[in-house]
């Protein structure tokens, strides 16, 4: 699979890459995200958001493992699985019928249930960069964006 490297140098690059994302998205796509604590998931999930037209306030779904919004053009669903501490509690909350059905699925902490997301799903790992706002993103299924 393809790799794709992007530098992204401050919050507005997180932000206008995040709108490219969120105006191609198609139902049923799964964005994996994975990353240190405070690489910006959430922040790109937000501007990902933004890009499909969700009017809801984002913020994290930690204790909630999954948050729905409806307001976009597609639904959006915004997992956290930090906390999981055992995949089947996935298997519980039935997220088969969010990957896998009409809406958009964003994955923080993908690499915790690395065994569930799709083979085609858009994998996003962020890493810190040279300086406090840069972030190194590495992307997989960049046919995507």
């Amino acid at each position: 699979m393809e790799t794709k490297t992007i530098q992204i140098k401050n919050e507005q690059d997180t932000r206008e890459f995040g709108l490219k994302i969120g105006a191609r998205v198609q139902p049923g796509t799964v964005i994996a995200m994975i990353g240190d604590l405070g690489t910006g998931k959430t922040t790109l999930t937000k501007a990902i958001a933004e890009g499909m037209g969700v009017t809801e306030t984002i913020t994290s779904p930690t204790f909630n493992i999954v948050k729905e919004y409806e307001t976009g053009r597609l639904p959006l669903y915004h997992f956290d699985v930090y906390r999981i501490g055992d995949v089947e509690e996935m298997f519980e909350i039935g997220y088969e019928e969010y990957f896998f059905g009409e809406g958009v699925s964003v994955v923080e902490w993908a690499d915790i249930i690395e065994e569930l997301i799709p083979r085609d799903a858009l994998t996003i790992r962020i890493q810190h960069g040279a300086s406090p706002e840069e972030r190194i993103y590495e992307i997989e299924g960049a046919q995507e964006i």
